[in-house]
């Protein structure tokens, strides 16, 4: 999913005001899994690009332009917001009277030119304006206005102003803490950054918990990685998924490799156990190691933490090219997790990509400890500017930012 963005130079000319960032900044070999996510299958593409500044956003550059980005948008909320859209599906080349209104609306937020806005045809320019607004807002930018796009364009400017307020807040937080090398994950907009003196050097697209199973926001470390896992199924998700699954399907567990054992070790046959009953719980559930379907992927992050989560892959890559990506049980799951744990490696001795591949490719289950434990936050912003002049907004997934119910995430069924 390629994310375009809207400039806030372009909105700094609709009100005669400049956007200018200000200076300054002052595990085991095999361990028990608390948290896990189940394969799913997506109709969704299997890979997304995501094109972003390359400041990171726990950055001095970021806190300042989203200190900016307020004052723009206090003008904005004094000269009256923006109007609000009426319902229906417009795309290139029709030819409507909501088109006028569209192309007002995006010229209120900058993202269209404040000369182009008397005509009722939806051309090229309107294409690519709209194209600018769903990539600021993380909706695949498909140029078509629908459901969602209607949905993220009504939520009134004082509302998008007070999300930026309260996120420079919590961006503020961190404006001491995150060092040379560490790795953001920012959970509502599903993206997890690595960073290096300053600057983004991977960023992958991620798969964050429900909202019933939320991804905690915490500082962490990461410590070490398991290549080709098992999985160990947690109680809280054999009570949740795993006995409803086999009530539907007994054949579930036997098509998706796990294995059932009792506490003194031996392998038990799953037909054996009540499914109507919790006697589910009682037993120890393993899925075998393999990439092409388990949970876990090829790879697993560990992370230290209290709340039994860590980042992982997974065999579920089509959910890399969705808009909502909320779906884990509380882990993130990562886009080209190769890449990440080689930058994780980087400073380990023997551990190149050449031999990442190798292990994988094994299939034998190996570990690494990183030489150097790597800082890792779990953040939670909705909000925020980047230097290069763009205003970005997320769904507050986890209803943190306290402005109300989460409206984008209701339209998300519909299609744009």
């Amino acid at each position: 999913m390629s994310r375009r963005q809207v400039s806030l130079s372009a909105l700094s000319l609709l009100l005669g005001a400049s956007v200018m960032p200000k200076q300054g900044w002052a595990a085991p070999s095999e361990p028990v899994d608390q948290q896990a996510e189940w394969g799913q299958t997506y109709d969704a593409a299997a890979s997304m690009k995501i094109q972003r500044s390359q400041s990171p956003i726990l950055s001095p550059a970021t806190l300042s332009a989203t200190e900016a980005a307020i004052e723009q948008m206090r003008n904005v909320v004094a000269q009256g917001g923006w109007p609000q859209m009426p319902k229906g599906n417009l795309k290139l080349g029709m030819r409507d009277k909501n088109v006028l209104a569209l192309r007002r609306r995006l010229i209120a937020s900058g993202d269209l030119d404040a000369g182009l806005g008397n005509s009722n045809v939806f051309d090229s320019y309107v294409e690519a304006g709209l194209r600018k607004f769903q990539g600021r807002h993380g909706l695949s930018p498909s140029g078509e206005f629908g459901a969602q796009s209607l949905t993220a364009m009504n939520i009134p400017a004082d509302v998008r102003l007070r999300q930026l307020e309260i996120n420079l807040v919590r961006l503020r937080s961190y404006a001491s803490t995150p060092g040379y090398r560490f790795v953001v994950a920012n959970i509502p907009a599903a993206i997890v950054e690595t960073v290096e003196n300053g600057q983004v050097m991977t960023r992958h697209a991620a798969g964050v918990g429900k909202i019933d199973r939320q991804s905690p926001v915490m500082t962490t470390r990461a410590t070490d990685i398991n290549f080709n896992p098992f999985w160990t199924v947690p109680a809280s998700i054999i009570r949740k998924d795993l006995i409803p699954k086999m009530q539907a399907d007994p054949k579930y567990l036997t098509d998706n490799h796990i294995r059932v054992y009792d506490h003194g070790g031996q392998e038990v046959e799953p037909a054996r156990i009540n499914w109507r009953s919790d006697e589910a719980t009682r037993y120890v559930f393993r899925q075998d190691t393999g990439g092409e379907f388990n949970s876990l992927g090829f790879v697993r992050i560990n992370i230290a933490n209290p709340y039994g989560v860590y980042m992982h892959d997974t065999p579920a890559k089509g959910i890399f090219g969705d808009d909502f990506r909320f779906v884990s049980s509380g882990c993130m799951r990562l886009q080209n997790v190769r890449d990440y744990v080689t930058w994780l490696l980087k400073d380990t001795p023997g551990w190149s990509r050449d031999r990442i591949d190798e292990v994988i490719a094994s299939g034998n289950r190996v570990d690494a400890r990183l030489a150097q434990t790597v800082p890792v936050y779990w953040i939670y912003i909705t909000a925020w500017a980047t230097p290069e002049g763009t205003m970005e907004f997320r769904d507050d997934i986890y209803n943190k930012d306290g402005l109300g119910a989460v409206p984008v995430a209701a339209a998300i069924s519909d299609q744009d």
